[in-house]
């Protein structure tokens, strides 16, 4: 008699669709529902409105700043009340100053610029997009958010701490943040709050770009090949592969600033220290170790803060001037050679920390030939605009902002891309400028973009245009206002991390400070402009429609908000790429689901 035959294997597709059915019952309890949910959707607000929070937080840290600034010898009584000890008669002491730079700083690249446009969009619109039910792993997806939460209220509490918060600047640069409270106030419990707030929040990211490129890769609906992932999905997946090389070195550098701190190792201390009249312990360690550590992360971050932007952008355009992007492969060969040249440009932020001449010259190489793959991407979308007929919504006018302040901060980089200009530049307000056009206002502007253009979809109603407008143009204006002229005060020798300029070359800037925080109040406050259409549009918008943008993409084919598996049970078939735009016919687009004979095969 024959045996009876093994039962064929189940293929992947179908064990990870029995695998997800059974984890997305809909929740019953409200914990389950709201707060420690397993549905990527829910996870993605939850990330977003964290976010929310830190960027409110670190703008008011910014006004104390740039108030201080404008006029050092000002009194602020609410001061004397939130810092008795930094500044008892409300005149902010330069102590105070760098903390709250050193938070500033701190909160926006990793709790803002990090966590929005990745981790809050990402989770919530790339497994619609890539026609799965939820992420890989959705208690790892649930994992990573509580992780960066924890991480957010750790880096808080340092505010709480004996001495205040740390002074060594969001880079937390060694000796300065190993020694302990020798170095100064807030480099005891502070700092030490600071280096378990930043690596706990490495174990948050790396959950999440594991989830991300797992996702990706193993979870496409049929027919979603890799040429016909849309463009935002292929940012959220470079940035993946990013992040998850750039926050494994970061992890152990902060366990390494941990050891030095507590743990009486000489990582990053050297021999023969000296700190406040008292020899320090320590013997075998280099700064030097933590700057190449750091950076090495920092670099790539930059781009894991951008990178989505250039995702968010080249899938939303399309969309508002109704044509196929310009070159789609190559803004996706752009995309991958940006973030592997990212890893060969560390030395950059180090060419005055002693480094061979002949080190820094070769760092100069690849830091210039990055901005080629930069460049192309710039002109691909210019291309894509020349001739169109552009709907001028508020997410495509955030687009066009976007593109305009990457450009402008970007030109700025070739002069610090030179060492023998980066000497003069180094540690002055034109790298301010520079770093906030490129990486802060240009992130900030795809994350705006992101906002009006997926709205509709996270809450099934539409943002006030009219209002979206006055944000779009006000805070355009505004951080031109802001930024721009911090390059003028650079070349003038005014230098950065200090709370007040009393050298005789650095008075003459005195008139600008003054200008830049009346146009960094002013413009903060327009957000509030936008945090009201984020709040009233929640229940008083109009209803949206299924496809309000008239899109391609996947998300656009389900209702707005989505169901719990996202397709209500039935796997999307993909037949066409999500560049489908300007064709001829009824519409002038085609769904990535429509059949085949809908039009020509991509």
């Amino acid at each position: 008699m024959d045996q009876p035959s093994a039962p064929k294997p189940a293929a992947p597709r179908e064990t990870a669709a029995l695998i997800h059915k059974l984890k997305l019952e809909p929740p019953q309890s409200f914990l389950r529902k709201h707060v420690f949910s397993l549905d990527h959707k829910v996870i993605g607000k939850q990330y977003l409105d964290l976010a929310l929070v830190a960027v409110l937080t670190g703008m008011v840290l910014s006004w104390f700043m740039r108030y201080h600034l404008a006029f050092p010898k000002a009194v602020v009584p609410l001061l004397s009340t939130l810092a008795p000890k930094s500044a008892a008669d409300g005149v902010m002491t330069p102590e105070m100053y760098l903390a709250l730079m050193t938070m500033h700083g701190t909160i926006m690249v990793f709790f803002v610029l990090t966590t929005a446009p990745f981790a809050g969009f990402g989770n919530y619109v790339l497994p619609i997009q890539v026609g799965a039910e939820d992420m890989a792993f959705p208690r790892f997806n649930m994992m990573s958010f509580w992780v960066t939460f924890v991480a957010f209220l750790v880096l808080i509490a340092a505010f709480f701490a004996p001495a205040g918060p740390p002074i060594s600047g969001w880079t937390a640069y060694a000796p300065l943040s190993a020694v302990g409270e020798d170095a100064g106030p807030g480099l005891g419990m502070g700092q030490t709050l600071w280096a378990v707030s930043i690596a706990i929040f490495c174990v948050g990211q790396l959950l999440g770009a594991l989830n991300f490129i797992a996702t990706t890769l193993d979870l496409r609906a049929k027919g979603m090949t890799l040429a016909r992932l849309p463009f935002s999905t292929w940012g959220w997946f470079v940035t993946s592969v990013i992040g998850l090389i750039a926050f494994s070195v970061l992890l152990p550098a902060c366990i390494l600033l941990l050891l030095d701190r507590v743990a009486g190792t000489s990582f990053f201390i050297p021999a023969g220290l000296v700190i406040s009249d008292k020899l320090q312990p320590h013997a075998g360690g280099s700064p030097m170790l933590w700057q190449h550590l750091f950076w090495f992360f920092g670099h790539p971050e930059v781009y894991i803060a951008i990178l989505p932007g250039f995702g968010i952008v080249s899938h939303i355009l399309p969309a508002f001037v109704r044509k196929p992007l310009l070159g789609p492969r190559v803004l996706i060969a752009c995309m991958f050679a940006i973030g592997g040249l990212s890893y060969t440009v560390w030395g950059h932020h180090m060419f005055l920390s002693g480094m061979n001449p002949v080190s820094a010259t070769l760092f100069s190489v690849p830091t210039l030939i990055i901005t080629i793959p930069a460049t192309v991407s710039v002109l691909l979308w210019i291309g894509t605009l020349y001739g169109a007929r552009i709907r001028p919504t508020t997410a495509a006018l955030f687009c066009l902002g976007f593109i305009s302040v990457f450009v402008s901060g970007g030109i700025s980089g070739f002069f610090l891309a030179q060492p023998s200009i980066d000497t003069y530049l180094h540690g002055t307000y034109f790298v301010v400028g520079h770093f906030h056009f490129v990486m802060a206002v240009a992130a900030m502007f795809g994350i705006f973009a992101g906002t009006y253009f997926w709205y509709p979809k996270m809450y099934g109603r539409m943002m006030n245009e009219t209002i979206g407008k006055w944000h779009f143009f006000l805070t355009f204006i505004g951080v031109y206002c802001i930024f721009m002229p911090m390059h003028y005060l650079g070349l003038a020798g005014n230098v950065r991390r200090y709370s007040a300029f009393t050298d005789d070359y650095m008075l003459g800037g005195q008139s600008l400070h003054v200008f830049i925080t009346y146009a960094a109040i002013l413009t903060g406050a327009v957000q509030l402009l936008f945090l009201f259409n984020l709040v009233w549009s929640r229940f008083k918008g109009a209803p949206a429609p299924e496809n309000p943008w008239d899109a391609t993409s996947l998300e656009w084919t389900i209702p707005s908000p989505p169901p719990i598996d996202n397709f209500g049970g039935k796997h999307p078939v993909v037949h066409h790429g999500p560049n489908e735009y300007g064709v001829k016919g009824p519409v002038d687009f085609i769904m990535q689901t429509a059949p085949e004979s809908a039009g020509s095969k991509s």
